[in-house]
């Protein structure tokens, strides 16, 4: 599939959009434009020169404490693909539907085994719309990190090579490109907290991670009228608009996301105004989730979010950084010890997740299935 050339591209409509770039001490907080969403380079947390790391590692701490967003550049080139390498990712939604449904999650096509990961289709109805598919750490370590019994570690359904020659290996490709994104920004929050660099690593390890794949159709006005809830009507900047994707804050930890050229992410800021998130050319955006917010004691916000529909189709990729289902999370050492209590991540992430609408009546699946 041809890859829209709006993806990874600047928004050439949008000239004060073309002029935001980071200043010379790697973050930018130009109100005109990015308003409240800074720009970090994070270029030196890749080189081994610790004695570089201080800015960018301020810089995120920065933003992660203040607006629970930031936009990264500099990122290693398997991290900040082309257009080229994003369609090929992007070539599933390609896929004849007798293919699609093969991956299908159990809620959606009862005789598949996956309920976890797979494809979630379009739901009209709902304040949110979209389809798109989840895949687990498999795709890139195999059966290693799967495990019967819990659909958190259960094999991510992945379309036929021959259907798409080259697709898995791009995808795993990708995956990995992103683990380590993550485990560096990880690193860099730790040493914000005066933490040792490595002190998240092993929660991390053979984690949860899942890499999405997202398209958001336009919605028409009799899917919409189907849509009982009010709230898929929105007023921003003095116009009228439906939503696509439904306010919310992220579960886990950290999540990047690839944005194509269709501006409708948008963050609420502390004072409770919607805040534009454009793409930006060469940059990933980067929020932080619940988990991560208790685990830092607050010192890390998570945001919350939502997409506008604008009448265009709107592909992302995000990739939810997680940690393995059995990682306890426990106040930090330099927290008390009684600041919350400890729990293990797979539980909530199960509750959690199941709130949202591809999941929803989902609750007693894997309870059920650990139970047998």
């Amino acid at each position: 599939m041809p890859v829209p050339k709006r993806f990874g591209q600047w928004n050439a409509s949008n000239p004060s959009i073309e002029n935001a770039k980071p200043t010379n001490v790697s973050i930018q907080r130009d109100t005109a434009v990015m308003r409240s969403i800074p720009v970090v380079d994070v270029t030196p947390l890749f080189d081994a020169a610790p004695l570089e790391w201080g800015i960018p590692d301020r810089a995120l701490a920065a933003a992660a404490r203040d607006i629970g967003f930031v936009c990264i550049r500099g990122l290693p080139r398997e991290a900040a693909p082309g257009p080229a390498e994003i369609g090929r990712l992007l070539a599933i939604f390609k896929l004849q539907e007798a293919a699609k449904r093969r991956l299908y999650r159990r809620k959606f096509a009862p005789g598949n085994p996956n309920v976890y990961r797979g494809w979630f289709p379009l739901q009209p109805g709902n304040l949110t719309s979209k389809e798109g598919i989840d895949l687990g750490a498999d795709l890139v370590h195999g059966s290693a990190l799967t495990a019967p019994g819990d659909p958190l570690r259960e094999p991510s359904p992945l379309p036929d090579d021959g259907n798409l020659p080259g697709w898995r290996q791009a995808a795993a490709a990708y995956y990995v490109a992103m683990e380590k994104v993550a485990q560096v920004l990880m690193r860099s929050l730790a040493r914000g907290f005066g933490l040792r660099a490595d002190y998240f690593d092993e929660s991390f390890r053979r984690g949860l991670s899942t890499l999405r794949l997202i398209r958001y159709p336009p919605r028409d006005p009799a899917e919409l009228a189907t849509v009982q809830d009010p709230a898929v009507w929105v007023e921003f900047e003095g116009m009228r608009r439906y939503l696509v994707g439904a306010p919310h804050t992220d579960s886990g930890f950290v999540t990047l996301l690839a944005q194509d050229g269709v501006a409708g992410l948008q963050a609420r800021s502390r004072c409770g105004d919607w805040v534009d998130v454009p793409p930006l050319e060469g940059t990933l955006v980067v929020n932080f989730g619940q988990v991560l917010e208790q685990w830092s004691a607050g010192r890390i916000r998570a945001t919350e979010h939502r997409v506008l529909g604008s009448g265009l189709e709107r592909f992302s990729i995000p990739f939810f950084y997680e940690a393995r289902g059995d990682a306890t999370i426990a106040p930090l050492p330099i927290d008390r010890r009684d600041l919350f209590m400890p729990f293990e991540y797979g539980d909530f992430l199960w509750k959690r997740m199941t709130s949202f609408v591809e999941f929803r009546g989902m609750e007693r699946e894997r309870s059920e299935q650990r139970a047998r």
